[in-house]
């Protein structure tokens, strides 16, 4: 059902607003406020999917309602009432977020379709955020240790830039994760976000698959195809495991962060690229440029602002809030209730060599729930979490 909220100082129009919406739709829930102060109340004490408001009324016109409502719903849904010659403010609350205006007295198929198309509207911003938020728990990073502590400040200083970032961690600890929090907590999370795994690409597709190519750049070319960099346009691209990438991608890769352009394969034709570059690895770089597998200009480029990672040895007081999350995670997954653990059993899961770290540990919490007692105890540990 949809809640509106009609302000209107005028009670004639008002009550013929009520029943135009009311007759209309029987799923319009309709309430009725006579001033502006009255409106705010009820918009404070209840959460209304579109509200009208006129301009013009005592105690609070509807340009501070508008601005009032944003602040504390911006949310809702507000279409301006406007008399003739309110027109002008009419058109400039849009500016300030309002979705429409109708004029008095209301024709009544544009009062009725300006209704249908901000609650429209309403539910798809309400449903962007559901979504959003889903997104959002999915790369959701669990812990409170002061590492993290450390890793979750340093996203939030540099999440609203543009600096490139470079995460360095051992394998499993969570870097993709980052790197999704950084783009999500970004001016770009409206663009894309496109990963690249570049050890899981061979060298000889690499550029391709970076910069794309044009038809007959090779013998499997038959058509032209877009690159990475491309795709990411306008957002970010993750180069996961960078160390791994071929000498001569590296050389491209430093053009497209140096000019801000690619080429695809077989073209000489620049493309124009908007991209933030966030990078990561499991390998001492530095080691990889003396060895000469790495270019130090490329590392420099971009590493602007570097995020260790801590292995979970590192991190063990994180372990049992990690339990909790993958144990509730997993249950949802398998369609099953949550097991609790043992206090034994998770001090036990503490004490362990997690060389594989995050990834090891969930991999060892869904074992133990599928093949452990309704409570994980120790030996259930003990049984099924063995090396």
């Amino acid at each position: 059902m949809s809640k509106i909220l009609i302000i209107e100082d005028e009670a004639a129009i008002r009550r013929v607003l009520v029943k135009i919406l009311s007759e209309e739709n029987k799923s319009y829930q309709v309430d009725e406020a006579e001033d502006g102060l009255v409106g705010m109340e009820k918009i404070k004490n209840n959460d209304y999917d579109l509200v009208l408001c006129d301009i013009k009324m005592p105690k609070m016109d509807g340009v501070e309602v508008l601005e009032a409502v944003k602040k504390i719903k911006p949310e809702t849904a507000i279409v301006m009432i406007s008399g003739h010659g309110d027109l002008d403010t009419a058109v400039n609350t849009m500016r300030l977020g309002a979705f429409d205006y109708i004029s008095k007295p209301p024709d009544l198929n544009r009062l009725l379709n300006t209704v249908r198309n901000a609650l429209d509207n309403t539910e798809l911003v309400v449903e962007n955020k559901r979504l959003k938020k889903k997104v959002s728990k999915k790369y959701e990073m669990i812990g409170d240790s002061p590492a993290i502590a450390h890793i979750k400040e340093m996203i939030d200083k540099v999440a609203t830039t543009d600096a490139r970032v470079f995460i360095t961690g051992p394998n499993g600890t969570g870097k993709e994760l980052v790197a999704h929090w950084i783009h999500q907590k970004s001016e770009r999370s409206k663009g894309p976000m496109i990963e690249v795994n570049c050890a899981a690409i061979p060298s000889e597709l690499i550029e391709s698959e970076l910069f794309g190519h044009v038809k007959g750049a090779f013998t499997s070319a038959n058509k032209d195809r877009a690159g990475k960099f491309e795709a990411a346009n306008g957002g970010t691209i993750f180069l996961d495991e960078i160390g791994d990438m071929s000498l001569p991608a590296q050389a491209k890769v430093l053009r497209a962060l140096q000019e801000s352009k690619v080429q695809r394969v077989g073209s000489d034709k620049d493309i124009k690229v908007d991209v933030r570059v966030i990078a990561a690895t499991n390998k001492d770089l530095k080691k990889e440029i003396a060895d000469g597998n790495f270019r130090e200009d490329l590392y420099h480029r971009l590493a602007v602002i570097l995020i260790k990672v801590p292995a979970l040895n590192d991190r063990r007081e994180d372990i049992p809030l990690l339990i909790n999350h993958f144990a509730a995670k997993i249950a949802e997954e398998q369609g099953i209730a949550v097991k609790s653990f043992s206090k034994k059993a998770t001090q036990l899961l503490q004490e362990y060599d997690w060389t594989g770290n995050i990834r090891e540990l969930r991999n060892v919490i869904e074992r133990l729930i599928i093949l452990g007692g309704k409570e994980i105890s120790e030996k259930d540990v003990t049984l099924f979490a063995s090396k």
